[in-house]
């Protein structure tokens, strides 16, 4: 049996070990493969691994030997679902493997928002803290967040463990969730109710049609203008121009983003410039911890279909 894996780099570049692959059978491994590349590739295999590269209905007739696409990542938007359907190709994903890291993440720019760890390191190393007579040196206000509400939208995995942590820095925490999924000490409320109540707003829920660009010039108006967004979720929710001029007008205080539409991004892009948003380059999915995770589920994904019983088919 072969196995290709089209972009490699993307769940491993080189810190974890590939070996368990390597047992079920000839591995082919590409860092990354453009799209011209993809059926050459892929020609001999019978699984196909993919994180990012798109599998077209094209692509997918191309591949004669193609039995097995797995998605080494939850979202799955990347393969053509129903020409995989027409073939009978089971496609998996890989749910749950980063709750905890993107959860810390989330906490990790709402902490770089409200402590200002970096700017006051840097007025240390200038020798400003040395320089005055005072014992204390606060540069700019920092943030508490005892008693702030935390909105989250999206109750999953993912965010579930945010409103917990939320809880823990003794935050009131409320949520919007499709389901009826009742959490102990979180009030379950409207989008609107969370956009104009909230402190800090963390879009934690997929992607999809319905929810494309939600985050628009209505969405940003409705919240507080002391209120901040965070996104570690998708990029594909933010409407960037319209959250760019709700930065720049200070419609709200600020933002905090670790995925946008386009990655990477233009380097002139909007964002980039304003001081009142940070932007870290989709790292909250990266943790090792998670990545090993993410390979474990890909590699249990592929041992149970080989068994006939496969799992998170989507």
């Amino acid at each position: 049996m072969t196995i290709a894996i089209l972009d490699a780099k993307t769940m491993n570049p080189g810190d974890l070990s590939w070996e368990p692959f390597k047992s079920l059978g000839k591995l082919k491994i590409y860092d990354h493969s453009p799209e011209e590349t993809i059926v050459e590739r892929a020609i001999d295999a019978e699984i196909v691994l993919v994180n990012k590269v798109e599998l077209t209905a094209d692509i997918i007739q191309h591949l004669p030997k193609l039995k097995y696409i797995g998605v080494t990542a939850t979202g799955y938007n990347n393969v053509d679902l129903e020409a995989a359907r027409k073939r009978n190709i089971p496609v998996c994903n890989a749910p749950g493997y980063g709750t905890f890291g993107v959860a810390q993440h989330v906490f990790a720019l709402i902490l770089a928002i409200c402590s200002k760890v970096t700017v006051h390191d840097q007025a240390v190393s200038n020798n400003e803290w040395s320089d005055q007579t005072n014992f204390s040196l606060v540069k700019k206000p920092i943030i508490g967040l005892e008693n702030k509400t935390l909105g989250v939208i999206g109750l999953g995995s993912i965010g579930e463990k945010v409103a917990q942590i939320g809880l823990t820095f003794g935050m009131k925490v409320i949520a919007n969730n499709r389901s009826n999924k009742k959490i102990p000490n979180i009030e379950m409320m409207t989008v609107d109710d969370i956009l104009s109540k909230s402190d800090f707003i963390s879009l934690n829920c997929s992607l999809n049609d319905s929810n494309k660009e939600m985050v628009n010039a209505t969405f940003l108006n409705a919240m507080k203008s002391s209120a901040y967004l965070i996104n570690t979720a998708r990029g594909g929710l933010i409407n960037e121009a319209h959250l760019a001029n709700a930065l720049q007008e200070k419609i709200i205080a600020g933002a905090a983003i670790d995925v946008m539409q386009s990655e990477p991004p233009l380097r002139d892009h909007p964002l980039f410039q304003l001081s009142n948003c940070i932007i870290t380059p989709h790292n909250a999915w990266a943790y090792p911890s998670s990545r090993q995770n993410l390979m474990e589920i890909v590699l249990n994904n592929i041992n149970a279909y080989l068994e006939g019983k496969p799992l998170n088919l989507v």
